[in-house]
């Protein structure tokens, strides 16, 4: 099942989103326009500009206001992506060359930086003081996660706790916050746009396991990684903490590194797949995914919940 937003009532005003990014990170400096058109130009399924632009449908929607938060979202997320892949020397985002792997790290930082910036921007057109009140907040918690995921690299006696709070900062909450901005840009009433962020926050674990979870699954050609980069780069995942209740296991798994071969690595990949550990971690996102689901019947029947049903739908049976 693919979801494909370009095709619904959202596909104007996410073309029109598209075309703001890309006005967005136009620089007089020739370089840092290219590394940012480089990261823009890797795709993304632009989920985060989709769910502020739907939850605005809980209120006032006007594209050329929202347009600004959705804007200002997918930057932060693009800024946090760069940082990561700084972060894990990573070569790839999407199949394409990373920026820090085209140029260098520092290059890479500020082009970040830039984007970052670039986000801040669009926030004030946004005359909301309790919508500057939580992105603020959640800048500062995106800014932890960074810091965790540095401290957590290769920590292979970290526990579930470890790693739901790391993907809560690393993906769930800039998730939650767009379904709540979105609808606190729309003046939607403070009872429903809470929901909205616990929606969005349950959605965002579940997305995030799933991804873990498609690292091993998956193929190269999906990921537009290989498989198994995350353990390979010391990022400790559920389907690794779960395969690592087997000692015999763990004694493999906590010997990988940068240094360890593509071969392997997929060795160990079949060994974490045959343990029981992606079953298991597909329970625990489908979990999070229920929680989610149930919050909807406490919205407004309107046309914009059906849309998140069909989101979340997506993510329950997301394959890449």
């Amino acid at each position: 099942m693919k979801l494909n937003l370009r095709n619904s009532p959202l596909k104007a005003d996410l073309e029109l989103i598209e075309r703001e990014l890309e006005k967005s990170i136009q620089s007089e400096m020739g370089l840092l326009q290219e590394a940012s058109i480089q990261l823009l130009k890797a795709g993304g399924k632009r989920i985060r500009p989709a769910f502020v632009l739907v939850c605005a449908k809980f209120g006032t929607y006007d594209i050329h206001f929202i347009k600004n938060t959705a804007i200002a979202l997918e930057l932060i997320h693009m800024a946090s992506l760069v940082h990561d892949d700084v972060i894990d020397n990573a070569d790839l985002r999407r199949g394409k060359p990373t920026i820090n792997y085209k140029w260098d790290d520092r290059i890479a930082m500020y082009t970040g930086d830039y984007i970052l910036a670039r986000s801040l921007d669009y926030m004030t057109n946004i005359q909301t003081p309790v919508a500057h009140r939580i992105l603020a907040k959640a800048i500062i918690e995106v800014c932890q996660g960074e810091i965790e995921q540095i401290k957590d690299k290769y920590r292979f006696d970290q526990n579930l706790r470890n790693y739901l709070r790391r993907i809560k900062r690393k993906t769930a909450l800039l998730i939650a916050v767009s379904c709540e901005l979105g609808a606190v840009s729309a003046g939607v009433d403070e009872k429903i746009y809470r929901k909205l962020y616990r929606f969005g926050y349950y959605i965002g674990m579940s997305y995030q396991i799933t991804d873990d979870i498609l690292d091993f699954t998956g193929t190269e050609e999906s990921l537009g990684k290989p498989a198994g980069e995350d353990l390979r780069q010391g990022n400790i995942t559920l389907p690794a903490l779960f395969a690592m209740k087997d000692q015999h296991l763990k004694s493999k798994i906590i010997e990988v590194d940068e240094r360890t071969s593509k071969e392997d690595m997929q060795k160990l990949i079949s060994a974490i797949t045959q343990s029981g550990a992606i079953e298991r971690s597909y329970k625990l996102s489908q979990k999070y995914l229920d929680k989610a689901t149930s919050i909807l019947t406490e919205l407004p029947s309107i046309p914009a919940r059906k849309m998140l049903q069909d989101i979340a739908k997506y993510i329950g049976k997301r394959k890449y």
